[in-house]
């Protein structure tokens, strides 16, 4: 670990450098994490829903009941699973993922494009003017930042049904 007290860093911290060594494993579960289906099973506490589930479920396993006992038990349990699976896709259907707004979007890029034009100038010509070019810019810059962050944060709150005082 090494601290560079000459760093410019656009702040009153000093910039400091630390190696760090880590090995990742990807296990079995991780992998497996993105292909799994997720079910809407709030639609379970509708009365309606539920016992159309259950007939599902009743019909596909008296379907099982049919078959004869002679099967693998791997192949017997893929049924069983494959019944449940489509039951439930059908009935209650999939989890919709929440579509936030980003929060960083292009309006955020040009006010830091804004940002950097003016260090480059005041990197290129240190004068006074450039030093209070680049100070009113990164003044500007936060204000709009920290409005528009307030903004999108009274937007969710708003979404939440919360009153902001």
């Amino acid at each position: 670990m090494r601290s560079f007290r000459g760093a410019d860093c656009d702040r009153d911290n000093y910039l400091v450098i630390a190696t760090v060594r880590k090995s990742l494993a990807v296990g079995k579960p991780a992998a497996q994490w993105f292909h799994r289906q997720r079910f809407n099973l709030r639609k379970l506490n509708e009365p309606e829903v539920r016992e159309q589930y259950q007939i599902e479920i009743t019909n596909r396993f008296a379907i099982l009941e049919n078959l004869n006992d002679d099967e693998d038990v791997n192949r017997t349990w893929e049924n069983i699973k494959e019944n449940i699976q489509t039951s439930a896709k059908e009935s209650l259907g999939l989890h919709e993922l929440k579509q936030n707004k980003p929060l960083f979007d292009e309006e955020w890029l040009g006010f830091l494009d804004q940002r950097k034009w003016a260090k480059m100038q005041w990197i290129q010509d240190p004068s006074q003017r450039n030093v209070d070019i680049l100070n009113n810019v990164t003044h500007e810059v936060s204000r709009h930042l920290r409005n528009k962050k307030d903004a999108y944060l009274r937007a969710k709150l708003r979404n939440l049904k919360l009153t902001v005082r």
